[in-house]
Formats: C-alpha cells, sequence, structure tokens
C-alpha cells in the first residue's frame, strides 16, 4: 500500500470514530457531568497507554516549560467539556456546524499570537463561514441551543488555541497534554456527578466512548498526518460535520432544522474552498511528526 493511501485511511477511520460522539451521548440517560467524567476517566486511561506507547518516539528538539503541560491541558480540559456539554444542550449538526470554523478561528489566534499575516483567501472563507456560523446560532429559538451553541464556540476557541501552541511550541507532546486534559475533566466532575455507579451496559458506552473518541481516533489523525499534507487530512476530517448528523438522524430521528442545514451548508463550501484552493498552491517540504 502506498504511504499516501495509507495515511489518507488512517486520517479517513478516525473522522468516521470521531462523527459517532453524538451517537454516544443521545444514547446515554445520564447527566453531563456523570457522562463527562466517565468519558474523560477512560479517554485519559486511552491516552495514557499511548504516552507510554509511543515513548520510543524522541520529541522535537527543544523543550518547553514545565507548565505549559498543566496550563493546555485545563485548556483541552475546557475543550473536552464544551464538547460534550453543547451536544447536551443543542443538536449535534449546531455542533459540528460551529466547530468547523476551527480552521478560521485558529487563523485570527496565529495573528494575534504569532504575528501570521492572514491570506486574502483565509479573510473571505473566514466571512463566508462566519455568516453559517449565525444562520446556525442566530435561530436557535430555545435557552438551550443558546447555551449548547456558547459551549460549541467556547470549545472550538479552546482547541484553536491547543492547535496554535503545537505550532508555536514544536517540542510539546499533545497526547500527554490531553491526558492532563482528561485528568482535569475527571477531578472537575468528581463532586458534581452522580455517585451512583451506572449499569454494566452505560459504562460499556462510556468506555467506547472516551478510549475511541478521545484515545484511539487522536492516535489514527496523528499517524496518517505524517503521510499526507495538512490541509488534506483538514479536508477529509470535515466529513465529521456531514456524518455526526447523519448517525443521530439514522438512530434517534433527530432532523436538524432548515436554518441549521442552510448555515451548515454554507459553512462546508467556505471550508472546503478554502483547503480546495490551498491544495492548488505549491506545497511546502511536508514535516515528520516527531512527537505526539
Amino acid at each position: 500500500m502506498q504511504p499516501r493511501t495509507y495515511g489518507m485511511l488512517l486520517v479517513l477511520t478516525a473522522t468516521i470514530i470521531w462523527s459517532t460522539a453524538g451517537l454516544f451521548v443521545r444514547g446515554l440517560d445520564l447527566d453531563i457531568w456523570t457522562v463527562l467524567g466517565w468519558r474523560s476517566l477512560f479517554g485519559g486511561l486511552t491516552l495514557a497507554i499511548i504516552v507510554f506507547a509511543k515513548q520510543r518516539i524522541s520529541a522535537v528538539p527543544g523543550r518547553v516549560p514545565f507548565y505549559f503541560y498543566p496550563l493546555f491541558g485545563l485548556m483541552a480540559a475546557i475543550s473536552m467539556y464544551g464538547y460534550v456539554g453543547a451536544l447536551k444542550l443543542t443538536t449535534v449538526a449546531n455542533v459540528l456546524a460551529i466547530y468547523a470554523t476551527v480552521p478560521f478561528v485558529a487563523a485570527g489566534i496565529s495573528y494575534v499570537w504569532l504575528k501570521e499575516a492572514i491570506s486574502r483567501r483565509v479573510l473571505i472563507a473566514s466571512l463566508i463561514a462566519f455568516v453559517g456560523v449565525l444562520i446556525v446560532a442566530g435561530f436557535g429559538a430555545r435557552p438551550e441551543d443558546v447555551a449548547g451553541n456558547a459551549l460549541a464556540f467556547l470549545m472550538t476557541v479552546t482547541f484553536s488555541i491547543l492547535l496554535v501552541a503545537a505550532r508555536r511550541y514544536p517540542a510539546l507532546r499533545l497526547a500527554p497534554v490531553n491526558a492532563l486534559g482528561a485528568g482535569f475533566c475527571v477531578l472537575l466532575c468528581l463532586p458534581l456527578m452522580s455517585h451512583t455507579l451506572p449499569s454494566f451496559s452505560e459504562i460499556l458506552i462510556l468506555a467506547a466512548f472516551g478510549s475511541t473518541t478521545s484515545g484511539i481516533a487522536y492516535l489514527l489523525f496523528m499517524t496518517g498526518g505524517r503521510y499526507i499534507p495538512s490541509g488534506e487530512a483538514g479536508l477529509i476530517g470535515l466529513l465529521d460535520v456531514v456524518l455526526g448528523p447523519l448517525w443521530v438522524w439514522l438512530a434517534f430521528s433527530e432532523t436538524p432544522s432548515t436554518a441549521t442545514i442552510a448555515g451548515a451548508a454554507i459553512i462546508l463550501v467556505a471550508v472546503a474552498w478554502y483547503l480546495w484552493s490551498g491544495l492548488r498552491q505549491p506545497r511546502e517540504p511536508r514535516r515528520t511528526l516527531k512527537s505526539v
């Protein structure tokens, strides 16, 4: 199998796994703190195993201050909370549509933090995607939709900060950061989650939810990203925006509103155009991922 094909298959598999998050959340009749606490526990354990298993991979030359790990781990924890919380308070389509603006939010953060100029095509795509976000979020009539959209945006911002931090500090290992984030989530949820042990079937769902969407998918996406351009990996990852609502619609008959469908379509067009136009430009020399 060609390396590029191998990388595409890994990224595609990771994206499909990520897209099932809404199914897990909808399939659990538990409060948000209990879902998040158990999901973080199983996700953290999986990531801890990944950290120990990848010890043979050396980090990029250079070091980062030790306090960066709890700092960015806290960012990861906020992102995890925002994701699960948003899925509990609003539709999967709303969450994924807002999350699809990650490339543009990250570009804005890079401009402020790293002083990186924003290209014309990024600016155009950002403005188009912002229109889609306004349509998706602005038509949430229920109060819980507004809260869910706000959490989805908080998750998007914190995740974008982590993406920019990974570029700013190449020696920062992302698997330990996410493992710490999961640990912080567990500590945060302990006093608030139900102290009644979930049923055996719910434990199985929570274990699958945490280990797959937080652990296995993360490893597959990062590994596959070594073999294909990052723009191509991002383009494949956009399937999450389409597949996530599709699974929930098929399993639970949760039909997205017309406004959500219209807004999501605008965002998809903006992101697809941005990535497609980027692939047409001369490619930079591929960088090998040194650490996770």
